[in-house]
């Protein structure tokens, strides 16, 4: 039907790929539509093998991209224009120019398909999800990384396929996803081959990759929703330290969690007498509180996670900085000055930090947008055998930034076969279990606390061990056997 559609008109080609693009954000949450998703990238791939050269292969995956990516990371605008002040003339250029700067990904991929675009069907499928993947990845390591919406996502539990993940990373499922997908345009090989792996996935689900050590905790998970507006304002201050007593007196248990910066001031400026109730309340339940505030010494001030408690005083601090929103990338002076976010010129921490001895366990902090980043993640295993996430994405207003922030920590749970336990101030404050299953969730944007109890895990999966290079291999390979077959065509 779309081969058809387009030798009618070649005109329509760029507005179908673009609403492909627009469509494939319902793989994604908050739609979980995972059984999608390798239509969306068949539908990408017929668009591709029927360009007629090199440059429309280009802006064929440029079209894909800006549908994609404009769709799905829309709430970049609404930071920048709610909650950094910027005005809408310029937030909505700079937006743009961020969704476009990401559809070069796509739209790499798409012009090294048709340069090199192999003769048979199946070497096509196997150069397509390989380039797919690639640039995937590659999207999460330059200019800092952005691996938000990377393919791979969007097979995230409940979906069969998330039992690759122990195996292979999100990477891998990015690969699994693009090749199953292209592999249905011979619906015959590809329906076998996509159920095959269905199973092979929920096969892999009943692996053992990790098991329990020590007992059960109890877990408590603070989402303050307190106002973006609110949050740096000095009279608000104090309300703020109330609410937070008041729910963590209301809410005992042995570790308890509070989002990125809930209490937005350095350390030592947090009156003594609260640090030393909150110290009394953690001991109670002979346990720990862990918050996000601010340290720092001179001239440098970090994103921190700070516990107190039965344990001694013990600090993470954010190593993977969010360019603009955490540090001033060079040349770009002049771009913050028009957006009022506070705290934005932050000093990253160490990238090994020793996971935080709180509640009898070893917890491996992150905040915020640090666990989009799976290699970085793994570097406190074995010894974490828990992980929490701290996080604000306020800055985002109502948007699809909580939910999709949320499926990126259930894929970290499965990567490592630990449970992650998120702590956010608007939401999606959750506890996900060590298959990447949402035990609970809060409703986004309530005052509230999430209570339960958490099991530690022990043990490295394959992606624990060997990071994205089991991924990369394999997409090494397929792009080798598909690329054999291929010729080179002019631009």
């Amino acid at each position: 039907m779309l081969k058809t559609l387009l030798a009618k008109s070649r005109a329509a080609r760029y507005p179908i790929a673009a609403t492909i693009g627009v469509v494939g954000i319902g793989c994604f949450a908050p739609f979980g539509l995972f059984w999608l998703a390798p239509l969306v990238w068949l539908g990408l791939f017929v668009l591709l093998r029927e360009a007629d050269s090199p440059r429309q292969g280009l802006l064929t995956g440029l079209a894909f991209g800006m549908g994609f990516f404009i769709t799905g990371v829309s709430w970049v605008y609404v930071s920048l224009t709610v909650f950094g002040g910027m005005p809408w003339w310029m937030a909505g250029p700079a937006a743009f120019l961020f969704c476009t700067v990401m559809a070069l990904f796509p739209m790499l991929a798409g012009y090294a398909f048709k340069r090199w675009q192999p003769a048979e069907l199946w070497r096509q499928a196997l150069l397509f999800a390989a380039l797919i993947a690639a640039v995937d990845w590659l999207k999460g390591w330059i200019f800092t990384g952005f691996p938000w919406l990377t393919v791979g996502y969007s097979q995230a539990a409940p979906s069969p396929l998330a039992g690759f993940a122990p195996l292979l990373g999100v990477h891998g499922l990015s690969l699994i996803v693009a090749l199953s997908g292209a592999l249905l345009a011979r619906w015959r090989v590809g329906l076998p081959v996509l159920a095959a792996l269905g199973l092979a996935g929920f096969g892999l689900q009943q692996v053992p990759w990790t098991t329990p050590v020590g007992e059960p905790i109890s877990v408590a998970l603070v989402q303050g929703n307190v106002p973006q507006e609110m949050k740096f304002r000095p009279e608000a201050f104090f309300r703020t330290l109330d609410l937070y007593r008041e729910l963590i007196t209301q809410n005992p248990a042995q570790l308890t969690v509070l989002p990125e910066t809930a209490v937005p001031v350095f350390l030592d400026q947090i009156p003594p007498d609260y640090l030393d109730e909150l110290k009394a309340l953690a001991r109670r339940q002979n346990g720990d509180i862990v918050f996000g505030t601010l340290t720092g010494f001179g001239d440098s001030y970090f994103n921190s996670a700070v516990s107190i408690g039965s344990s001694p005083l013990q600090v993470y601090s954010k190593n993977h900085l969010v360019p603009f929103g955490e540090f001033i990338p060079a040349g770009f002076a002049w771009f913050m000055a028009y957006a009022n976010i506070p705290m934005s010129a932050f000093t990253r921490g160490p990238e090994v930090q020793t996971p935080l001895a709180v509640a009898g366990q070893h917890v491996a902090a992150n905040i915020c947008y640090e666990d989009v980043f799976g290699e970085e993640i793994i570097r406190a295993l074995p010894q974490a055998g828990i992980l929490a996430n701290l996080s604000n994405t306020a800055w985002f207003g109502r948007s699809l930034a909580q939910p999709q922030h949320l499926q990126i920590s259930q894929m970290r749970a499965a990567e490592t076969g630990r449970p992650m336990l998120r702590a956010t101030n608007t939401g999606m404050t959750a506890i996900i279990d060590a298959q990447g299953h949402v035990d609970a969730v809060l409703p986004a944007f309530e005052t509230g606390v999430l209570r339960g109890t958490v099991q530690a895990y022990q043990g490295m999966t394959p992606y624990a061990r060997f990071g994205n290079w089991l991924a990369l291999g394999l997409m090494a390979g397929l792009a080798i056997i598909g690329l054999s077959g291929s010729r080179a065509r002019a631009y």
